[in-house]
């Protein structure tokens, strides 16, 4: 069933047209039997009508193309209608009804003796008559109905219509919803065969309040219970270097481990801020090339350090987004294109202008991503075959990814510029 207002239409109509045709079987047949018993009685009336007039009455009479008659005495005929051959008897001489064919059509005739004179009166009447008389009385009554049908279905249309409309209320109100907005749904028309349904709705809505409000809770608990622990940890092992030979491969290596450990609950605490059904968005007017020179700035002492070189290209590209996220996603991007192309390597940021839409472009000179695993990258903790950087995640662009959904963007990856390596091109629609 696509659409609940069509199949009632259709139902109401089908039925509506079988009562009709009903109707009308069951007229057809009480208006045939109306109809033969009044011409059956008016058969009757002319047979008395000519049993009691005089001989010159009949003897002119001529009958119409409906009714004809014959008058027989003592077995010779002494009058009849001039639609009847001569030749012809009507009827055999027994009173009462009987029906003959004449000529190739069929007759109703009524036959009846008038014993003073020996006579016998026949009166009969062509049976198409009767049919046309009631095939007119049916389609009188039952062709104003059938015109009525399209009334009935637009008059359908607005009941139906009328009675889903607290339902196309509850759809409307629905999708009017953000999707961080849990909040039952209130001040809707409900009929009681919806208020089930919408009383199931806002109590789902509240258990995944609570259940948001859950991982909420959760998320800030994990911030504080493992970056604490992570910093001290940080803070003893700087210590235990300085005491200890600056060559010392076993703690710098366990540094290293620390410092992605670090880095790698950041990502995943960053991540889930960032997704879409969690975010609370703040927007405002941003200028792109603006943020991604802050950006770069920021990020400039991890390009210095590994001897990279960065290039800016663009000019002032606005946009309507969130200053935090919009920045956390040049700084990802950022990330790994120094990540990946390695020491010595190139990295090229472009922002552009074009009608209603504004894009970045990120490239770097690293080995790039090969075209049959580019749509697999955007999942969660996804690490490529070709994938060698000792302190990636894997989550970077997962949270590239979520920004981008947060403000309606397509994201694309492409080969870069610079010989080898990747694109990625971010375009936000006004």
């Amino acid at each position: 069933m696509t659409s609940i207002r069509r199949f009632l239409i259709l139902v109401l109509l089908i039925a509506i047209a079988f009562i009709i045709v009903a109707a009308a079987w069951l007229g057809y047949r009480n208006s045939m039997a109306e109809v033969g018993q009044l011409s059956d009685q008016r058969l009757a009336d002319i047979a008395a009508v000519l049993a009691e007039a005089p001989p010159g009455f009949y003897r002119t009479a001529t009958g119409d193309n409906a009714i004809a008659f014959q008058i027989w005495e003592n077995g010779v005929l002494e009058a009849a209608s001039a639609n009847i051959p001569e030749n012809v008897q009507l009827a055999k001489p027994e009173a009462g009804y009987s029906n003959v064919r004449i000529g190739g059509f069929d007759w109703r005739t009524f036959a009846r003796y008038v014993p003073d004179s020996n006579r016998w009166v026949i009166v009969a009447e062509s049976t198409d008559i009767r049919n046309e008389l009631a095939d007119n009385i049916v389609l009188d009554s039952v062709i104003p109905i059938v015109l009525g049908l399209p009334l009935c279905a637009l008059l359908i249309w607005l009941v139906v219509g009328r009675g889903l409309r607290p339902l196309d209320d509850l759809a409307k109100a629905m999708r009017a919803k953000r999707g961080d907005d849990l909040s039952p749904v209130t001040g809707l028309e409900t009929p009681q065969e919806l208020s089930v349904l919408t009383d199931s709705i806002n109590d789902l809505l509240q258990r995944l309040d609570a259940s948001f409000e859950r991982e909420r809770q959760f998320a800030a608990d994990a911030a504080h219970e493992l970056r604490t622990p992570v910093s001290v940890l940080k803070l003893q092992l700087h210590n235990l270097l300085k005491d200890s030979a600056q060559d010392d491969a076993g703690l710098q290596s366990l540094q290293d481990a620390v410092d992605r450990l670090g880095h790698s609950v950041e990502q995943v605490l960053t991540l889930y801020r960032l997704s879409p059904d969690q975010f609370v968005t703040n927007f405002e007017n941003l200028d792109l090339a603006e943020l991604a020179r802050q950006t770069v700035a920021d990020f400039y002492p991890q390009i210095e350090a590994r001897q990279q070189s960065i290039e800016f290209e663009g000019e002032s590209a606005t946009l309507s987004g969130d200053a935090f996220a919009i920045q956390t996603l040049l700084t990802n991007l950022l990330e790994n294109a120094s990540r990946y192309s390695g020491n010595e390597g190139r990295i090229r940021i472009r922002t552009a202008r074009k009608g209603n839409k504004t894009s970045l472009t990120v490239e770097d000179s690293g080995p790039g991503i090969p075209v049959e695993q580019r749509e697999r990258v955007f999942e969660r903790f996804y690490r490529g075959e070709s994938d060698t950087a000792p302190d990636g995640t894997g989550i970077g662009l997962a949270i590239v990814k979520n920004i981008a959904d947060i403000h309606g963007a397509t994201i694309s990856l492409g080969d870069s510029t610079l010989g080898t390596g990747l694109a990625v091109t971010v375009v936000f629609s006004q």
